[in-house]
């Protein structure tokens, strides 16, 4: 099956391997960056038919431009939303766009006629504020936004999920709606212009930290992420279906200790030995990014796929591939020196 998708924040790292893909398997794709001076830009990074896409300018905090990008298509894919390279100075910067940004897609989709609405949330929305006692998670699994460990970006992604099915509940209709709820997502680059989720890896490779911290994630590749967007998006009775998008669980000394097998050299600057967690909190009054992960410190939040893979065949590849094509991509593009 293959049609006319909307796919907004065509420039993220998610939304660019979706189109990858979509265009790949014959769909006429329309997608929105904010600026359309980028254009040029981002068709070079994904290298697709451009006679398949078409670029429009929109935002999340405004009507313009999302009828125009929408008009024609029959399924949509809501992927953009904020992702803070620093801690914001309030919750709300990031909050309101992925709410408002959510509800101003779904409002223009019943507009246009939307048959399906593919929206990207997050095992943030998931896996938080559970008291550290759970470790385990599946899709029946909210966060709670009132836990202290429920930092900004957490709150924005589960609000604009609880929003988005609230609205599609009192006003949706026969549009269908379905989340996919990604975890730590890694995998190649397009670009030098790279995820903030992809920062674990620049860290590590450019031997900034001195010791791996106690962190872990349920790791994805955005190859498999996109792959079930697209599912997501053909497969019948998607109606408020929820699937979580993860990988096995792993600790950043796995994965620093994959990156020094893998690349011999290259990842002489990875450090070995174990970084006490008073060091990092330390730290974290002076690097803001280590500031918004400091509270993952010791905490297993291992999010299950399973539900994917038993209704959509869903699979994942070896996450170890996903490290490594991280890392290869960011030396190649110069993200980082090793």
């Amino acid at each position: 099956m293959a049609g006319h998708v909307f796919v907004s924040g065509g420039s993220g790292y998610i939304a660019g391997f979706l189109i990858r893909q979509l265009i790949a398997e014959g769909w006429q794709v329309n997608t929105t960056i904010r600026n359309l001076a980028r254009e040029a830009d981002v068709r070079a990074w994904l290298n697709v038919d451009n006679s398949k896409l078409t670029f429009f300018a929109a935002d999340l905090m405004s009507d313009e431009g999302w009828a125009e990008a929408m008009a024609g298509c029959t399924h949509v894919a809501h992927v953009a939303s904020p992702i803070p390279a620093n801690a914001p100075k309030h919750e709300d910067e990031l909050i309101v766009p992925a709410r408002e940004g959510a509800l101003r897609a779904l409002r223009f989709a019943k507009a246009a006629g939307i048959k399906r609405f593919v929206m990207t949330s997050s095992v943030a929305a998931v896996a938080y504020g559970h008291g550290g006692t759970k470790h385990h998670f599946t899709e029946a699994d909210w966060t709670n936004v009132e836990s202290p460990d429920a930092y900004p970006y957490v709150k924005s992604k589960t609000i604009a999920e609880r929003a988005a099915r609230d609205w599609v509940a009192a006003n949706g209709g026969d549009m269908e709606f379905v989340t996919v709820n990604p975890s730590l997502v890694l995998g190649p680059l397009m670009a030098p212009d790279f995820s903030t989720s992809l920062e674990a890896i620049k860290k590590l490779l450019e031997g900034s930290l001195p010791g791996i911290p106690s962190f872990g994630f349920s790791i994805v590749d955005v190859r498999d992420v996109a792959d079930l967007h697209v599912r997501c998006l053909t497969a019948p009775n998607m109606a408020g279906e929820r699937f979580i998008s993860a990988g096995p669980f792993m600790w950043m000394g796995d994965v620093a200790a994959v990156l020094k097998e893998g690349l011999g050299t290259q990842a002489r600057k990875v450090p070995t030995r174990r970084l006490p967690n008073f060091v990092l909190k330390l730290l974290s009054y002076f690097d803001p990014i280590v500031k918004q992960v400091v509270g993952e410190l010791d905490n297993v939040r291992d999010a299950s796929s399973q539900h994917a893979k038993d209704v959509l065949g869903w699979q994942t590849r070896d996450p170890k591939e996903s490290i490594l094509d991280t890392a290869r991509d960011m030396i190649r593009l110069g993200v980082v020196k090793v």
